[in-house]
């Protein structure tokens, strides 16, 4: 595995319960290139949960999702900042302090967005290159029918605030899912709403579908 993966993305499939996240394929202009960066800027090899392939539809503005890198302490989030910044992401909110913790928000070569952040404020221990858990957060029309469409497809609720956010439960080692409205999505990753065209990105799960919005699946 990737220096990353104490979040350890492996076994728990042939255990699994609830319907999840396997693998996220991101949709790329050049996939070598792709593949070096994330490397570089997020320890993420070919043994991840992350893919890559060959972007087949156009797409332009906000996309409509934002990847989430969860890690245990800010330095953590100053050092993946620091060497996405130096593979060639643009910095959307550089690191700081916020009413829940510590993080950064940035943009990769290719579009997609990232977030890295902690919920400590304050750095009590050593520097590492460690991931405790990834989500993916994408930006619905209705919060409402998007996760009745969800649970009909095996996902179950871990978190539940109304239309505004729902987070579903994930095994040990998967990548989770959270819904937001879009516009909600977009200001949480700091960019206009707008945007039209491929979301650029397909989730390995269970089975093969496209949800309401036009986020894909394909079974892993």
């Amino acid at each position: 595995m990737s220096k990353t993966s104490t979040f350890a993305h492996s076994v728990y499939l042939k255990e699994q319960t609830v319907n999840a996240i396997e693998t996220v394929t991101l949709e790329v202009d050049d996939t070598a290139a792709a593949e070096a960066f994330y490397a570089a800027a997020f320890d993420l090899g070919t043994d991840s949960w992350l893919r890559v392939r060959t972007a087949k539809d156009p797409s332009s503005g906000f996309r409509g999702y934002a990847i989430s890198l969860v890690v245990a302490q800010p330095g953590t989030v100053d050092s993946f900042t620091e060497t996405a910044l130096a593979a060639g992401a643009t910095a959307i909110k550089g690191p700081e302090k916020s009413l829940w913790g510590y993080g950064a928000i940035l943009r990769d070569p290719w579009g997609a967005i990232w977030k890295i952040a902690t919920s400590q404020k304050k750095q009590s221990g050593p520097v590492t290159r460690e991931v405790d858990s990834v989500n993916v957060g994408i930006g619905v029309a209705d919060v409402a029918a998007t996760k009745q469409f969800y649970i009909d497809h095996g996902l179950k609720v871990a978190k539940s605030f109304g239309r505004k956010y729902i987070e579903f439960e994930a095994p040990e080692g998967a990548v989770s899912l959270s819904l937001y409205s879009r516009k909600f999505a977009a200001k949480a990753a700091s960019v206009d709403p707008e945007g039209s065209g491929s979301h650029r990105i397909v989730l390995g799960g269970a089975e093969t579908f496209t949800d309401p919005d036009g986020f894909e699946w394909e079974a892993a």
